[in-house]
């Protein structure tokens, strides 16, 4: 993992992105944010286990098809699978250490 801090590579309406192998911050105050960083590990763990470029192509499906579902871009980006898992294990700073493989799928 490696953090990078660069406001201008994120909108407004996001504070950090993983791109394998890096975790892109909005802020220099997000490095102490315990679980703002498990949320995005998570998404790092996520990308290697599909091999970084299925992830993408993944992530970008689904988007499209929650996107078609309701027409709302923010609620399809909460309800993509890797995001679901992400926001709901962020809390749980262990959850790396028994995460099972492929764990996103019971999010669907």
């Amino acid at each position: 993992m490696i953090l990078i801090v660069n406001k201008r590579l994120l909108s407004g309406r996001f504070k950090g992105i993983s791109l394998w192998p890096f975790i892109i911050l909005q802020s220099t105050r997000l490095k102490e944010d315990k679980f703002f960083l498990n949320h995005e590990k998570i998404h790092l763990r996520q990308q290697l286990e599909l091999l970084v470029l299925f992830f993408y192509i993944w992530y970008a499906i689904e988007f499209f098809i929650r996107y078609a579902d309701c027409r709302d871009g923010m609620l399809a980006y909460r309800n993509i699978s890797f995001e679901r898992e992400a926001y709901r294990r962020e809390n749980d700073l262990n959850y790396l250490k028994s995460r099972p493989i492929w764990a996103f799928r019971k999010f669907l």
